[in-house]
């Protein structure tokens, strides 16, 4: 009986368990953050270099 009193006490594993959840989430929302803003850094780079290209040079 004391082993099951012992066992069910023991946080240990639900705690690491929390840690890997919330790692897991921040990962997710830093990748879809990422994501995002490579996108819209790669529209403005593009845009950017379309205005370049039409330019008429100075001479």
């Amino acid at each position: 009986m004391k082993l099951f009193r012992d066992l069910l006490a023991n946080n240990e594993g639900a705690t690491a368990i929390e840690y890997g959840l919330i790692a897991a989430l921040v990962a997710v929302a830093a990748i879809g953050a990422m994501t995002s803003l490579g996108t819209s850094l790669g529209n403005t780079f593009n845009n950017v270099s379309g205005e370049m290209d039409s330019a008429s040079p100075t001479a």
